[in-house]
């Protein structure tokens, strides 16, 4: 967004959340609009601010430009504040209240002009931009014997970070006469219309009586000064908030409704009828739900060809190491016409662990994939990894646990060790918690069939030493495209479209000519024996499908897809 369009927004914005560096500095997001609505989104997560920078509010022109805005950013956390909300989100209503206003020009009631007046006795007030060691001894006594909200405490928390970041903030300090802070508050005078009071505090260690009032009188005459037409003292949020409040004259103004929710892909395409009768169901019957919610999500496995030669019969399946669906039905009806299973490489969990040791202990000398990146691309690719975080993930309980460290991983562990780890954690908090090949091979083990890996450690180590780092850095720097990347390969891979699963705009790392062809050999040569023996079953990364179908069908095999 240029600065013209900061501007823009500025000149016409009605609610605090309509100041835009203030917004991108406590979410991490960045903003942009879809006719007169603005949104904050960053990598997978969207706040939409539902109210008009010009015309009127309407349910149905809110709901259009999020659908408009969630087509862009692919979100899946989201957020909506709007004066009503639209139809489809009202079940998601996570509060209710309402803005005040405070018309200026009228004068200070007579009672807490006197007030003021006796506590500038013994104060001196200035504003100021700078967060002292005085505000930071203010914030922590404050905070600690005042019970806040999760967003207001966040507020408290980034106010020195976020002071650096947002034109138009400032602090309102009251100094006692030995320099000892008294009292405080946080204004936001970036909107052109008004001044946003965002938080205050007042100390009871340098206690001086009415310190509040005193500034409370002065940010009126500083936004009046400033030609400012009103202030925004925020929402209601409680019985003594709002008293206080509507003492100085404020009066409830826009209502405010906010909506919380999780765009869930598996509801948008993909589900059969049951599953969309559930969904229709009245919540009354949550049993029935939950139970069903409990189960792991199955679908038919059909990245699955059958191939024979000479009367005997095997199949072989493209695998996703990582995936979001589980294939448990169709692999027991299948190890049931088998007697050997084959995977590419041992997936025991000793053979795990010693892959991952090996991945991370580098060699001194070895690149660091955190040398081909620069800050602005860290930081991105930290919020495709670890989400929605700050002020309004916090707010809304949407910020991960126990988040990968990116910048270690990326500093500390060799090239592809880094780029699995990160991918796998970028999948595993959309819910891809499933591994495809993991799952056949303990059901294999579990319905006792021989299961044999056709590669050794040292040779998987040899092929993820061969990826070029060139690759991954460009695949790590295509992370806000990620999650439709994702999307795109699900549709592809529940119908087993091998071929319209590859060859999209963003190049996966492991899709060399030493990582896919040169294994598609090994691989033909060490399965060989077994598929001619017959009642085998050999699994793959689904990208050795493209070729591996062809090499069979020229060493003798019919291959045919499963239908």
């Amino acid at each position: 967004m240029t600065p013209s369009d900061v501007n823009a927004i500025l000149e016409k914005a009605v609610v605090p959340e309509h100041s835009v560096a203030f917004m991108a500095a406590m979410s991490g997001g960045e903003a942009f609009r879809v006719g007169p609505y603005l949104f904050i989104a960053a990598e997978d997560w969207l706040l939409a601010v539902g109210y008009p920078l010009e015309n009127s509010y309407t349910p149905r022109g809110f709901e259009q430009a999020l659908a408009e805005a969630l087509r862009r950013t692919a979100a899946r956390d989201c957020w909506a504040i709007c004066p009503e909300l639209p139809e489809r989100l009202r079940a998601q209503r996570s509060d209710k209240d309402q803005y005040h206003l405070l018309a200026l020009g009228a004068p200070v009631p007579g009672r807490l002009e006197r007030l003021a007046e006796r506590a500038a006795s013994a104060l001196t007030v200035e504003e100021s931009i700078t967060f002292t060691p005085a505000h930071r001894r203010l914030w922590a006594e404050f905070m600690s014997r005042v019970a806040l909200p999760p967003n207001v405490r966040e507020l408290y928390a980034r106010t020195e970070s976020v002071l650096q970041r947002s034109p138009g903030l400032s602090l309102l300090n009251a100094w006692d006469r030995g320099g000892r802070l008294a009292a405080c508050l946080l204004l936001d005078s970036a909107p052109r219309r008004f001044t946003s009071y965002l938080l205050g505090a007042h100390s009871r260690i340098h206690f001086t009586p009415h310190a509040s009032d005193l500034l409370f009188r002065e940010m009126i005459r500083s936004a009046h000064g400033n030609g400012k037409e009103y202030l925004h003292l925020g929402l209601g949020v409680n019985d003594g908030i709002r008293r206080f409040k509507t003492k100085w004259g404020a009066r409830p103004g826009m209502p405010y409704e906010m909506a919380q929710w999780r765009e869930r892909e598996g509801l948008r395409e993909g589900v059969g009828d049951l599953m969309r009768m559930l969904a229709a169901m009245p919540r009354e019957p949550m049993s029935k739900r939950e139970f069903l919610a409990s189960l792991p999500p199955q679908r038919r496995f059909a990245m699955l060809w059958e191939i024979e030669k000479n009367g005997r019969r095997s199949w072989i399946g493209g695998t996703a190491h990582f995936f979001c669906y589980s294939f448990e039905s169709s692999f027991r009806e299948l190890f049931e016409k088998v007697d050997t299973v084959l995977f590419e490489g041992p997936l025991d969990q000793a053979s795990l662990d010693q892959v991952s040791a090996i991945g991370r202990t580098p060699a001194p000398e070895s690149p660091r994939v955190v040398d081909a990146l620069t800050e602005e691309e860290i930081r991105r690719l930290e919020r495709a990894v670890c989400g929605p975080r700050g002020f309004w993930a916090r707010f809304m309980g949407a910020e991960q646990k126990d988040p990968p460290d990116v910048r270690h991983l990326l500093s500390h562990t060799r090239p592809w060790m880094a780029f699995f780890s990160l991918w796998t954690s970028f999948l595993a908090r959309r819910g891809w918690t499933q591994s495809v090949d993991l799952e056949a091979w303990h059901l294999a083990l579990d319905m006792g069939r021989a299961v044999r890996g056709m590669e050794s450690i040292p040779e998987q180590i040899e092929t993820l030493e061969s990826i070029p780092i060139a690759r991954i850095v460009n695949f790590i720097r295509s992370c806000r495209h990620w999650p439709r990347y994702i999307q795109r390969n699900v549709r592809a891979y529940l119908k087993g479209d091998v071929d319209n699963m590859f060859g999209t705009s963003i190049e996966f790392p492991t899709r060399t000519e030493l990582v896919i062809h040169r294994r598609d050999a090994r691989f033909l040569e060490r399965m060989r024996p077994f598929i001619e023996e017959g009642r085998c079953a050999v699994f793959v990364g689904s990208a050795h499908m493209i070729h591996l179908r062809g090499m069979l069908a020229e060493a003798g095999f019919s291959v045919r897809r499963r239908r």
